[in-house]
């Protein structure tokens, strides 16, 4: 699934694909946000660790988890 999340003060987007579920990701986030912690991390499908400051984490857009269909339909 697609992720994307915004930073403050930074002119792109942070985006990559996860293997993790949406709920999984969701709760990561919201555990970090109401807890007070410094950061949140998240890995990407090819193993790469993304590590994320909540004080300038302004939203994540997470992406459908179903996979895109290829191919023409009659």
């Amino acid at each position: 699934m697609d992720i994307s999340i915004g930073i403050a003060n930074s002119p792109r987007e942070l985006s990559f694909e996860t293997e993790q579920p949406a709920a999984e990701v969701e709760a990561i986030v919201t555990k970090a946000l109401e807890s007070g912690a410094k950061f949140f991390t998240l890995k990407d499908s090819k193993g790469r660790l993304f590590v994320v400051p909540t004080e300038t984490f302004t939203y994540m857009e997470i992406g459908s988890e179903m996979s895109r269909k290829v191919g023409f339909v009659a």
